[in-house]
């Protein structure tokens, strides 16, 4: 049956592109926020901050198929691109768009780094060879993680002055290759912070919650979106004081620092992903 009322109705409106979405919302920040980058050090693990001139609109940027936050710094853009600890050596090249202009290629080059190795004893052997129904558990929790980690968010940012999540000397740091009783295991994928337990978490820049749980590995963790392909995370917690959808500002209580998880005792692990895959925490607190 035909359900037409013979009423006229217009086209639907064209929606903006992203771009010109980001635009103006760029052009509500004020010029004094336009700042800090992290620190530019383009290996394995590590973050490439790539000038690209000026443009009078934010250049979309792609590094392989991930897009790349881009933010503005004294009249010019600039790339911010994370690089996997999977990364080898050798020249890579950005793919950089302007609205109505022509695509261009930016190249840079990746430098070496080798990592320590890192050997902790658990306890908890289960921990190190779980069994078959903690794998399936895990495989459910994979999907999670990845997901938030992956997360993008159409938001502009103009600084990346990071706030330390919380005091404490830095332990274990991001990057080491690690053995769980003696077998090999993943790189160490964050930065850890040896605080009691208890500690003040607090969000490093302000950001979005977008997933919260308690993980099999990973303990009591949240997630924070900060736009543009950087999240952040948070493991072992103690206890979590946001939830996700909360809008949290840059130094807010988040949580407390616990021991849930794998651990060998109460810390932060503290970990940072950009355009989707994990980069040093220490770049960001390094910012200028």
């Amino acid at each position: 049956m035909n359900g037409s009322t013979g009423a006229t109705t217009s086209p639907a409106p064209r929606r903006p592109s992203p771009l010109l979405l980001l635009a103006a919302m760029l052009l509500l920040l004020p010029p004094t926020s336009l700042a800090a980058l992290p620190r530019h050090d383009p290996v394995p693990g590590g973050v490439a901050v790539i000038d690209l001139g000026p443009e009078d609109h934010p250049p979309a940027v792609r590094y392989g198929e991930k897009r790349v936050l881009v933010l503005p710094r004294d009249g010019r853009w600039y790339a911010v691109v994370g690089l996997g600890l999977q990364e080898k050596p050798g020249p890579r090249t950005l793919e950089v768009r302007v609205e109505g202009g022509t695509p261009r290629r930016v190249t840079f080059e990746i430098g070496h780094r080798e990592y320590e190795t890192q050997r902790l004893t658990l306890k908890n052997r289960r921990m190190v060879n779980p069994y078959k129904k903690d794998l399936d558990r895990i495989a459910r929790e994979r999907k999670r993680i990845l997901s938030a980690l992956r997360h993008w968010q159409e938001r502009p940012l103009s600084d990346l002055t990071f706030f330390r999540p919380a005091e404490g000397p830095l332990s274990s740091r991001f990057g080491l290759r690690r053995y769980f009783n003696d077998q090999p295991r993943k790189p160490h994928s964050g930065l850890d912070i040896a605080a009691p337990r208890g500690t003040p978490v607090v969000a490093p820049l302000d950001g979005t919650v977008i997933e919260a749980g308690d993980f099999f590995f990973n303990g009591r963790t949240l997630f924070l979106d900060h736009g543009q392909g950087l999240v952040t995370m948070y493991c072992h917690l103690e206890e979590m004081s946001v939830r996700p959808g909360d809008r949290v500002r840059a130094g807010e209580p988040i949580g407390r620092v616990g021991s849930s998880g794998r651990v060998t005792g109460p810390h932060l692990h503290w970990s940072v992903s950009l355009n989707g895959v994990m980069v040093n925490p220490e770049l960001f607190l390094d910012a200028e």
